[in-house]
This record gives C-alpha cells, structure tokens and sequence, in this order.
C-alpha cells in the first residue's frame, strides 16, 4: 500500500530529510545526511508516481511535463514546510523530487562563515558570489545572508529566483521576490527590468548565461550589492567560468569591469558528518584585495590561490585547508577529505608529513 503524499511529506520533516525522490519501480527514496535511505513501504506502480506528481502539480505546471518533459516549482505542505519539487517523465513514467526548505535561516556563525563575511552585507555596491556544486548549501547560505540584510539595513531587496524557495517578509528592508516563468521571463530581464525598480540589493538565483552575467556585472558597477551563485569551485575556477563565458574580443573588458566590482568569492561543500548524524559546510572564501584585483585584471587566475593561502588576516580561506581542519577536528572522513581536495596529492604528502610528527 502506498502512502498518502501528506504522510510521506510529514515522514521528509520528522526524519529533516533534505530530499524525498518519486520513482517507478522503488519505493519512496529520502537522502538524509547525504545518504540515500529507501522507506519500507511497497514498490511505487506508474499510477503511484502520476498520482503523486498530480496531487500537487497545478494543471499549468502538468501541461509543461507534456509539453518540455519537466517543471521546476515551489511548493508549500501547509505552515509545515516549503519544499522545492522537481517533476519530470522518465522512461514515459511520472517522477518527482522534492528538496526540503528549512523553515528557520541560519545565522552565519552556524553555518561556519567567519565575521569578514559578515562585513561584506554592509557594503553598498559590488559582486558577492556563492559557489558549489548542487546540494551544497548555496541557496540556504544566501538565504541567511538576505535575511541579515533585511533584518539590519533599511534597504529595497530584488531577489530573481527560479522556484523562489525561501520566502522573505519585509523587516527593516524591503523585499521583492520574483520568479522566473511565473513574474518574469529570464534572469537577465529581471536584472534589467529591476535596475528600475530602486534597488539597494539584488539577489541572482543563477547566473547561468552570458546575458545574466554581464547584467549582473552591470549592476554591481552602478551602485549595487549584487548577490549570484555559479556551478564552481574554488574562485580561480569561478573567475575563469565568468570571464570564458564571453567572447575573446570582450574578456579583457569583462576582467577589468571583475576586477573592480568583485567583493567576494565563496566556494562551499555539504559533507556529512563523520559516524554522526547532520552534515557540516567546508568554505574556500576569497575576499578582493588590491593584489587579487590585479590578477584578475592581467589574467593571472592560477595565482589567486597563493593569494587566498596567505590572506587570513582578511577572512580568506583555502578549500583544503578547511577540509584538513575538519579532519584533524574528528567531523570528517578520510575518504572525503581526499575525494573533496582541490590538490589531493598535497592533501596526501600533508598527511604523511603529520604522521611522521607525530611519531
């Protein structure tokens, strides 16, 4: 017997799953803590999966899993919580996953940003970039970090986001949240429709194109703290990814504009926790300095890292040098520690040069 979706939503909260996925042929799926857990309930039957994609689907967002194969939407389970669902057809058969958003935003100190970050909410202009692969946090850490804006400046903040997911209420600032196919076509007409619309901050979802980038760009070098997330590790790689986006002809323009607007890059991982429940974030943080401003603009990006490396007294920190921490501190895996390494073989040399210290 398959569950009632209200049952299996309430099962994603109690467990505080971050994701609950829909498939013919298995039963219900959760990932807690990164790890995929199957729940003992029957196999789902293609009439399962279609009944579960419907229950919650509006005919709108069904006519586009006809129309494209998939839709992306938010999606509230009462007061309980708000989940982000993607709905899409494989092999001919409905399937959903639903990501859990968590109802309470975190300050920075829990998710483990240092002050420096926090320095960076009160500037007036410029880039701020969040980075990572999928799942690792991103959105949850930008969430935080509007929630700090809206509660301690008297600001308007735009944000543009493809579901919205966190839902702001106006506190000291003001928010206005659009989403993409339902308030507005694209990233890169929000970006421009909002220059217009009085903003002090501007939140991009996703800055996925070259269009998005080079608006996003524009509107940190006219007087605004401009937030965007990219699929990246590491700044050298996130710098790179920006600039290779455009044209030969225009990169040495957009480096110069980067290298002026650009206030921070922060790379961030979600690992679970080792022989623990939960799951810990591990950061690579490059705040801009004159000399980090200097490589960017001579497309020096492969020394950016020796710059990060000797940044502390900036808030800057190295990837690896986090993950090494976490090691030594008990919180992570051995395999993850290599695995997640930007530079696993000086990760390994690290490590045996400890070992033999300690002997």
């Amino acid at each position: 017997m398959s569950l009632e979706m209200s049952s299996l939503l309430q099962i994603v909260v109690d467990e505080n799953a971050s994701d609950l996925h829909i498939n013919v042929g298995k039963p219900p799926v959760l990932r807690v803590d990164g790890r995929l857990e199957s729940l003992d309930v029957d196999i789902l039957e293609p009439e399962d999966t279609e009944n579960y994609v419907k229950s919650i689907t509006s005919e709108e967002n069904l006519q586009r899993i006809q129309e494209v194969g998939s839709t992306d939407f938010g999606f509230a389970f009462g007061d309980i919580a708000r989940f982000r669902v993607a709905a899409f057809k494989q092999k001919g058969h409905y399937s959903m996953v639903l990501r859990l958003i968590p109802n309470r935003l975190l300050t920075l100190e829990e998710i483990g940003l240092p002050v420096s970050v926090k320095d960076l909410l009160f500037r007036p202009r410029g880039l701020i970039l969040v980075t990572g692969p999928t799942g690792s946090g991103k959105t949850t850490t930008l969430a935080s970090m509007i929630n700090i804006i809206n509660i301690e400046r008297e600001s308007h903040i735009v944000t543009v986001e493809d579901p919205i997911e966190y839902y702001h209420t106006h506190k000291k600032g003001l928010v206005t949240q659009r989403e993409i196919g339902v308030d507005v076509p694209s990233f890169s007409e929000a970006i421009k429709r909002g220059l217009r619309q009085d903003p002090d901050v501007i939140l991009v979802g996703e800055m996925r194109d070259l269009e998005t980038i080079e608006a996003a760009i524009t509107a940190a070098e006219t007087g605004h703290l401009v937030f965007g997330t990219l699929h990246t590790t590491g700044a050298a790689k996130t710098v790179d990814r920006i600039i290779d986006a455009f044209p030969p002809s225009q990169q040495e323009q957009i480096r110069a504009q980067l290298s002026t607007s650009i206030l921070a890059v922060i790379s961030q991982l979600l690992l679970p926790k080792y022989n623990q429940k939960g799951r810990i974030a591990v950061f690579e943080i490059m705040i801009s300095t004159p000399a980090i401003q200097n490589l960017i603009r001579e497309n020096k990006t492969f020394r950016l890292t020796s710059e990060i490396q000797t940044g502390a007294k900036f808030g800057m920190k190295m990837l690896d040098a986090h993950l090494y921490e976490l090691y030594s501190q008990g919180m992570i895996s051995y395999a993850d520690l290599i695995t997640k390494a930007q530079d696993p073989e000086s990760m390994g040399l690290k490590l045996a040069t400890d070992i033999k210290k300690k002997k």
